[in-house]
C-alpha cells in the first residue's frame, strides 16, 4: 500500500507571501513613493472638483470650486458666483451650499496629511506590507469619497422645498460631464487636486509592482 505525499503547496504559498510582505521596499520603489507623497501636497490647496453653470443670464458661467476644506465661487468686481448659485437654488427649493453642512471639510485635509505621512514612512522604514496597506486604504478612501460626493449631489437635487417659487422635478446634478438642468447647462469635472490624488495612487501601485517584479 502506498501513500501520497502530503501537499505542501498551500503552506509554501503562504510562506512566500509572508516573506514578500516582510520584504523591505527597494530603493527605486522608495523614490517612486517619495514622488507620490510630494504630489499630495498640492491637494491641500487646489480644487478637488469644479462645477460651472451656463445660461443666457450668465453666458460666462457661474463657477463653484470645491476644495478639501472649503467652497469657493468665482469672484468678479460685480459678482460672487457662490451667492448667485445659492440665490438660484433658493428659487427651485434647493438647500443653500454652506460650508458648515460639509462635514468632509473637517476631516479631508487630515486624511490627506495622514497619507502623506504614511508615504514618507514607507520611504524611510517601509516594508511591502506597509506599502500594500497604504495603497489599499487609499483606494478605499478614494471610492468612499466618490460615493459621498455622489450621495450629497443626489440629496441636494432630491430634497427640494415643495413651497419653492419655481417648481422643478427632483433631479441628479452631474457628477462628471455636462447636463442640461432647466435653462442651465451644468458642467462638472475634477479639479487639479483630484488628478494629483489619482497620481498618488498610481505611483503607489507602480512601486508595489516594481517591488514584486524584483522579488521574483
Amino acid at each position: 500500500m502506498s501513500f501520497a505525499a502530503p501537499d505542501h503547496a498551500p503552506a509554501s504559498f503562504l510562506e512566500k507571501t509572508n516573506a514578500f510582505f516582510d520584504r523591505p521596499v527597494d530603493t527605486r520603489s522608495r523614490l517612486t513613493v517619495l514622488l507620490a507623497a510630494l504630489l499630495l501636497l498640492p491637494a491641500w490647496f487646489l480644487p478637488l472638483w469644479n462645477m460651472t453653470l451656463f445660461s443666457n443670464q450668465f453666458p460666462d458661467g457661474l463657477d463653484l470650486h470645491i476644495y478639501s476644506y472649503k467652497l469657493a465661487g468665482g469672484q468678479t468686481a460685480a459678482r460672487d458666483d457662490l451667492r448667485e448659485i445659492n440665490t438660484l437654488n433658493h428659487y427651485i427649493g434647493m438647500r443653500p451650499l454652506l460650508e458648515s453642512d460639509f462635514s468632509e471639510f473637517t476631516w479631508l485635509p487630515l486624511v490627506i496629511g495622514v497619507f502623506f505621512i504614511l508615504g514618507l514612512r514607507t520611504v524611510v522604514i517601509g516594508k511591502v506590507a506597509g506599502l500594500v496597506d497604504t495603497t489599499v486604504l487609499f483606494m478605499y478612501f478614494g471610492l468612499f469619497s466618490f460615493w459621498s460626493f455622489y450621495h450629497r449631489l443626489y440629496m441636494y437635487g432630491h430634497q427640494l422645498d415643495p413651497a419653492a417659487p419655481v417648481k422643478v422635478p427632483p433631479f441628479m446634478p452631474p457628477l462628471l460631464g455636462t447636463q442640461q438642468l432647466a435653462n442651465f447647462q451644468v458642467q462638472c469635472y475634477p479639479g487639479p487636486a483630484s488628478y494629483f490624488m489619482v497620481a498618488f495612487f498610481l505611483l503607489l501601485s507602480a512601486a508595489l509592482v516594481m517591488t514584486w517584479a524584483k522579488s521574483r
